[in-house]
């Protein structure tokens, strides 16, 4: 092997519904503040899990799925100019379409 040779090593996680992350590991991961991912929250983009809704934004827990919602979400507001309440609609329509093309699925394999 020659020694300009370089071996990189990528490292990925699959966040399911199961995984919990904090405002601050959303933020993080969003590159957003915090205040932003509240008026995510503020807006019905996404919801805080179970009993942390009723805490304070800090205390709040997230799914992975909710991380997704909010990339999917903040990129429509920068890459578009669409507001909070245009993302909330578009995030709407993309779960009714995964929805109508699961259903079609179950519908063509029988």
């Amino acid at each position: 092997m020659s020694a300009n040779l370089k071996i990189l090593e990528i490292t990925g996680y699959i966040l399911e519904e199961q995984t919990e992350l904090t405002l601050a590991e959303i933020c993080r991961a969003c590159a957003a503040q915090d205040d932003m991912i509240v008026a995510l929250v503020h807006e019905g983009i996404l919801a805080p899990l179970g009993d942390s809704v009723n805490k304070p934004p800090e205390q709040w827990h997230f799914s992975g799925v909710h991380l997704h919602r909010a990339r999917v979400a903040l990129r429509l507001q920068d890459d578009l100019g669409v507001n909070l309440a245009g993302a909330a609609l578009a995030l709407e329509l993309l779960d009714e379409l995964d929805s109508l093309r699961a259903r079609l699925r179950r519908l063509e394999g029988k």
